[in-house]
């Protein structure tokens, strides 16, 4: 996997001297956000009120390429308007957000939304499934059939100030992050458990001093956090001292860091 900084306009952070902290590429962390998701806001183009878009939930499958899949009926209104015309897009959000809803990471995959071809309907169906087994009451119902989103470009945003176009090669070489499926829990336990030592974290490795620090984001290569401190709400990202790859690994690293901030402390 590649490394990059993201493309940033004027954020909430405060400027300083720091070199770039590394971070995933927009594609890798739109690639990790679309695994992660199940459940998107699909737009068609209306039939009934030509050119304006028509939104519908929609959950969502995924093939080995990233692209999404989905089970719907002709009688739905989404299903007509993609029969009239396949040009879509699917917004998928970063779940389980808090606070500023604008703070979280969001996609927009543009693309056109055909149905899956005969030969590839089992595999199909058998990834959608994993992703949503209560469809097995209805996937075999006449009027279902299973869509596919070839995606030609998207759009990500990271939060605030992070924002830049993904091409679809780029999103199609990329895996989702090697903690996709255990960021939840180290969060959740770095943030129930170890809040004092994310504070001791952000004063060493970021230069930030704070009255609180909360955990918002990990990944391979180092981890986001907000910060309560004497000027108001900010945020940094910190670094792994190396790049991990399971659980395991990712508390191996921070104790080594925890342990290497103690040592700092005068």
């Amino acid at each position: 996997m590649t490394i990059s900084s993201a493309r940033k306009h004027a954020g909430p952070g405060p400027a300083t001297d720091l070199p770039p902290v590394p971070e995933p590429t927009f594609a890798e962390r739109t690639r990790t956000l679309v695994y992660l998701g199940r459940t998107a806001s699909l737009s068609t183009l209306s039939r009934k009120q030509s050119g304006f878009p028509f939104g519908s939930v929609m959950p969502y499958g995924l093939d080995d390429r990233g692209r999404p899949i989905f089970l719907i009926s002709t009688m739905a209104m989404h299903t007509q308007n993609l029969q009239s015309d396949p040009h879509a897009s699917l917004l998928v959000t970063q779940q389980d957000s808090e606070d500023e809803p604008l703070g979280a990471s969001r996609v927009t995959l543009l693309g056109n939304v055909l149905p899956v071809p005969k030969a590839e309907l089992t595999d199909a169906r058998k990834l959608y499934l994993q992703r949503h087994a209560n469809s097995k009451y209805w996937v075999d119902f006449e009027d279902f059939s299973f869509y596919r989103m070839d995606v030609v470009d998207m759009y990500y945003v990271g939060g605030f100030g992070v924002m830049g176009w993904v091409s679809a090669s780029d999103y199609d070489r990329s895996q989702p992050d090697p903690l996709a499926d255990s960021m939840a829990e180290i969060i959740q336990h770095m943030n129930a458990d170890h809040k004092d030592a994310l504070v001791m974290l952000a004063r060493t490795f970021a230069h930030m001093d704070s009255t609180e620090a909360t955990m918002t984001a990990v990944d391979r290569l180092g981890f986001h956090v907000r910060l309560k401190t004497p000027e108001g709400m900010r945020g940094a990202r910190i670094a792994f001292s190396t790049e991990v790859n399971n659980q395991g690994e990712t508390r191996k690293v921070l104790v080594e860091m925890v342990q290497h901030a103690r040592s700092q402390i005068k």
